[in-house]
């Protein structure tokens, strides 16, 4: 691994982007929606319209540009360009958004959506794909997007922190708190994507373009690996989704927390996902990445059904049980993402082609599906058991709150290890796929070698430019 090696350094610097990226993608879930409701004035059904259709439209986007960035060669690469291309977008549509002022139609939010989850898709399917072909390393990968989900962490961490901070300054306004994580996200994607840029290199593809369309997407579902890995990485993205979800329902209505406790909360388990990131990736270096994750999975069924036991009112205890919860939610992100990158090997070895764009269209679009369903199937399953989200003493329909919150992510959960604990593409057979690649890559390199194998020496000889 050590000749694969990259500098900490260097993933640090594609990590950066990561701050202002998943500080992007937070408010858009949690903060924008009823901020055009409550402080725009748009109805509820326009606001709600307008977030599905776009994301419902987002998915179907990300198979087109990751065939196009498989297919695009320039000197600058093929990720790193695009990956430049998506931040003005950002940036752009970023300030539209959050800055926008009482008056805006629903027209106007459509635009704006439409421009900021293409530039969003654009920016971090190019970003993760650069990730991938870093290195050609089993753990080296591990290694690679730990720190990737670690600057997610930090992102989310950061923009959190944004509203009360502003309290505790005394500045007043909902919609204030929204400007400020507008201008975290304008003022950071120029800078942490410019240091990605100048210090983050991107190995030169030499290789021909290849046919890389909707044809190829959908063929890739025949791979096992690949349906195995998008089953376990909608499983996994799902339950987080549905705690996040019911996450201020279940703290303020079964366990008697004010808001206020329940972000602190909230905090506290993201604190947990950063701490937990290293700790998976150096048991992913001792057992593999895919029996890693599956003793992530047993881990998060566990703790998050200790939430049960938690004394209402009981801080602390709820604290110390959130950070346990944190811990393993870093493990899918990473190492299915890690996982991936292999598969673009085993594909390239099988096929000739190189689809690493289109299978992480695939992953962004399970992640995509995994969050709308989150919202949607829960908040019509809280309306069918009764719950009532405004009347705060009501007892109706809170057992199925609870059911939802702890037993769903649990389940799902265990599921998804179920799924990857058998995952054939471990280590000694992607060794073994890598050692079959470099082969056949020196041969289509200096086929004037011949059939022969050569020793070291004889293989310089004929690769020495002339004196």
């Amino acid at each position: 691994m050590s000749s694969e090696r990259r500098s900490s350094w260097t993933l640090a610097a594609l990590a950066a982007p990561c701050l202002p990226l998943a500080g992007l993608g937070l408010p858009l879930v949690v903060y924008l929606p009823e901020f055009y409701a409550n402080e725009l004035g748009l109805s509820l059904s326009a606001v709600g319209a307008a977030f599905m259709g776009v994301r419902l439209l987002d998915i179907a986007f990300d198979p087109f540009i990751g065939g196009v960035m498989d297919k695009t060669r320039t000197r600058y690469g093929r990720f790193r360009l695009w990956f430049g291309i998506g931040i003005p977008i950002l940036m752009l549509a970023a300030y539209m958004l959050f800055m926008a002022k009482p008056g805006v139609s629903a027209g106007y939010l459509w635009l704006w959506l439409l421009v900021i989850y293409g530039g969003f898709s654009i920016a971090t399917l190019a970003h993760l794909s650069w990730g991938s072909v870093l290195s050609p390393g089993y753990d080296e990968r591990s290694r690679i997007y730990s720190w990737w989900q670690g600057g997610n962490v930090v992102g989310m961490i950061l923009v959190l922190t944004l509203p009360p901070l502003l309290g505790l300054l005394g500045v007043p306004g909902h919609a204030l708190g929204v400007e400020a994580m507008g201008w975290f996200i304008i003022l950071l994607l120029p800078l942490t994507g410019l240091l990605a840029l100048w210090k983050v290199p991107e190995p030169f593809i030499v290789r021909p373009q290849q046919r890389s369309g909707l044809r190829e997407y959908l063929g890739l579902f025949k791979r096992n690996s690949v349906r195995r890995l998008l089953a376990a990485d909608l499983a996994i993205g799902t339950g987080p989704a549905i705690t996040g979800a019911l996450f201020f329902f279940y703290f303020e209505r079964i366990k008697a927390f004010d808001k206020a406790e329940a972000g602190g909360l909230l905090l506290i388990y993201f604190i947990g996902g950063l701490v937990g990131g290293p700790i998976w990736t150096r048991l992913s270096y001792k057992l593999g990445k895919h029996r890693a994750l599956a003793v992530s999975t047993v881990f998060y069924a566990i703790v998050t059904a200790g939430a049960l036991v938690i004394p209402p009112g009981a801080w602390l205890i709820a604290a110390g049980l959130m950070f346990l919860i944190g811990l393993p939610f870093s493990a899918g992100p990473f190492l299915l993402r890690a996982m991936m990158a292999d598969v673009g090997d085993e594909e390239r070895l099988q096929s000739g082609a190189d689809r690493t764009g289109l299978l992480y269209a695939l992953l962004s679009g399970t992640v995509k599906i995994g969050s709308a369903a989150a919202i949607g199937v829960t908040y019509v399953g809280l309306d069918l058991v009764g719950f009532d989200a405004r009347a705060a003493g009501s007892t109706s329909g809170l057992l199925g709150l609870q059911v939802m919150f702890l037993a769903a992510p649990a389940a799902l959960s265990l599921l998804a290890g179920w799924i990857i604990m058998n995952y054939p593409l471990n280590a000694e057979r992607h060794a073994e796929i890598r050692t079959a690649l470099e082969a056949r890559d020196l041969a289509e390199a200096a086929p004037e070698f011949g059939a022969e194998p050569k020793t070291s020496e004889e293989i310089h000889a004929v690769t020495r430019p002339a004196q």
